[in-house]
């Protein structure tokens, strides 16, 4: 028999030669460890230690004035072992959803994004995390020059004449600006005239909170139909006892307005100062500047736009920007180049009171500084651009979830976050945001509604950055149609949820309740020494195992 061999034609041999493709379901099989791990505290051994501390010697502190702040008890530390030590905060870590495990896009205004983790040896270097505040400039050269290019290259990011770097958050740069304007005006003599601060609805409530500590009267303005604050309502309240206009832009539903510089300039005309609220400026890098919209103040918040971690609220690292003619009142030392060298600058007689002891947070201010120089001019607007891409592609493919809406400027694009309503699902189902947020965590994913109070009905706003891939995206979109779909067929799923989380659930009246806060060991032994799901007995290996209330079981999916 005559065997006719042929050529595999090329269709053939891509077939045989290209690797078997298997897609990855984008519904992770998610579950958060569950240790039930005990405070520190409670893991304290007598006789156990980590390191081995070199006595003192008592003769070098006799008679010195700084035997006077010797301790005169022992402090009240755990005993425990380097290994105990290790194993419990990683169990900790376990437990705990970051923006290195999961995709965070869930955590909308907060800008969650990629940190690279080779930053963290600057600001973990020796010459970071061991200068202390009050050594001699002439031996901090390095971060002196650190921070005085980091405040010129924010000044360039918004136009601004002059940067501090003195404020340890975002709220704090906030809080400083407000202090700015007050200064301002009783530098004019009309402290006591001009008390009102106009913000609008949809900016961060802490331009808000800031103006009423500071003695402000707030008043805030609504949206239009497009989602713009009304003109109109704010021309109606501008007089001679307006100080200031706070105002984000893009506010939290991610709307930009464009004749932002007409608002500015109904508070010019009546005498008050205009600050821009750039928390929300990670869709705005190299494409639109403070400064050039008119504004006379503006802030970043360098733990969200520039990369540093928020660090569980702190510390994190603030920046405040000011024109020319504020940047007397700019609160805290700043650097500045001379013929020796970089020195600090001695705040000039008008300045504000330091907003913080010495100043900022500097290991953050080298994450901010690293992440600018790494990427130049060209990235950081490259940051933007996608920032903005990443977050249209999510409104496009969310607005596809039956039940799901975006409030506000129907059709249009938005630059870098959405605040979005599942009022429509649960119309229909009964199923609200918080009761999809909580299911969201069995996905190991984060899930926020918003501030208060909920104008846009049941909420949920959420801000993709620059950092996630186009398949984590789909993860999350995933995720949310498949949550949507189980309220329609299986609500009690919702209901019940979280059922894969390390904490099933959280008892809100007890977070809000101070009686029942404990903020320390001491105070935690002092309101709960006795009750039986605080401090159950050790576990001696004779006895029994002690058992610790747990939540109702709910059934695992």
């Amino acid at each position: 028999m005559t065997t006719i061999q042929t050529e595999p034609t090329s269709a053939t041999k891509t077939a045989r030669e290209a690797p078997l493709q298997v897609e990855k379901p984008l519904l992770r099989r998610y579950h958060a460890a569950r240790w039930d791990e005990p405070l520190i505290f409670q893991l304290d051994a007598e006789g156990h230690r980590g390191i081995a501390v070199p006595s003192s010697d008592e003769s070098q502190l006799a008679d010195t004035p700084e035997n006077s702040f010797r301790r005169k008890d022992v402090p009240s530390l755990p005993q425990i072992g380097q290994s105990q030590v290790l194993r419990h905060y990683l169990r900790l870590s376990q437990e705990t959803l970051g923006a290195d495990l999961n995709v965070d896009i869930g955590q909308g205004t907060c800008t969650m994004k990629y940190s690279p983790k080779v930053n963290e040896r600057f600001a973990g270097s020796g010459q970071s995390v061991d200068t202390h505040p009050l050594q001699d400039a002439s031996t901090m050269q390095g971060t002196l020059q650190i921070l005085h290019e980091l405040e010129s290259y924010l000044g360039e990011v918004s136009g601004m004449d002059a940067v501090s770097l003195q404020a340890g958050s975002g709220s704090a740069a906030i809080y400083g600006n407000v202090k700015v304007v007050q200064a301002y005006h009783e530098a004019r003599g009309e402290g006591d005239v001009r008390d009102e601060i106009i913000t609008t609805i949809f900016s961060h409530p802490s331009n808000a909170a800031t103006a009423k500590t500071a003695g402000y009267k707030v008043i805030t303005l609504y949206p239009d139909e497009n989602g713009f604050p009304d003109l109109e309502a704010l021309k109606s309240v501008t007089s001679e006892r307006t100080a200031a206009l706070f105002i984000t832009n893009p506010e939290d539903t991610g709307i930009f307005n464009p004749r932002i510089t007409e608002y500015v300039d109904a508070v010019h005309e009546v005498g008050g100062l205009c600050v821009y609220d750039q928390a929300n400026a990670n869709g705005l890098l190299g494409i639109a500047r403070a400064r050039e919209a008119g504004f006379d103040l503006c802030h970043f918040n360098l733990h969200k736009t520039f990369s540093t971690p928020h660090a569980c609220g702190g510390p994190a690292a603030g920046a405040i920007g000011s024109s020319a003619q504020l940047a007397p009142f700019l609160p805290g030392r700043r650097v500045v180049k001379g013929a020796n060298g970089y020195v600090w600058q001695v705040p000039d007689e008008l300045a504000t009171a330091d907003i913080r002891p010495f100043h900022g947070v500097i290991p953050n201010l080298i994450r901010a500084y690293s992440w600018i120089r790494s990427l130049g001019a060209e990235g950081l607007r490259q940051v933007s651009e996608i920032a903005v891409l990443n977050n249209n592609y999510l409104l496009a493919e969310i607005l596809k979830i039956d039940g799901i809406s975006a409030p506000y400027a129907a059709g249009q694009h938005r630059v870098e976050q959405v605040r979005y309503s599942w009022s429509e699902l649960t119309d229909e189902t009964g199923i609200g945001s918080a009761q999809i947020g909580a299911r969201m965590a069995d996905y190991g994913m984060h899930y926020w509604t918003s501030h208060h109070p909920y104008i846009v009905p049941e909420p949920v706003t959420l801000e993709p950055t620059e950092s996630y891939s186009k398949r984590e995206l789909d993860e999350y979109i995933a995720a949310l149609r498949n949550t949507a779909m189980e309220a329609r067929v299986e609500p009690e799923v919702l209901q019940d949820a979280p059922h894969r989380s390390s904490i099933h659930t959280v008892d809100v009246d007890a977070m809000t309740d101070p009686d029942t806060w404990a903020t320390s060991w001491r105070a935690y032994r002092r309101k709960y020494q006795g009750a039986e799901f605080a401090l159950a007995p050790r576990w001696e290996p004779d006895g029994e195992l002690p058992v610790r209330p747990r939540p109702p079981k709910a059934h695992h999916r």
